[in-house]
């Protein structure tokens, strides 16, 4: 097993860049730790690490 940590902006220019533009730049710059490595990540688990990561800022930003 080959873990990998990446920023979300790489999973997301890989996967879904349209969104690139929409995403805060700390939202970006969040650590992803994948459990087997960028090369072995579907699409369809990209977005929703994606829209988990979206929703991880937008509570902190509630809670602030």
């Amino acid at each position: 097993m080959e873990m990998e940590t990446v920023r979300l902006s790489r999973i997301v220019k890989k996967f879904t860049p349209e969104l690139y533009p929409t995403l805060k730049p700390q939202e970006l710059e969040t650590p992803i730790v994948l459990r087997y490595g960028l090369d072995q990540l579907e699409e369809e688990d990209a977005v929703e690490i994606v829209q988990h990561s979206i929703c991880e800022h937008q509570k902190s930003s509630l809670i602030h």
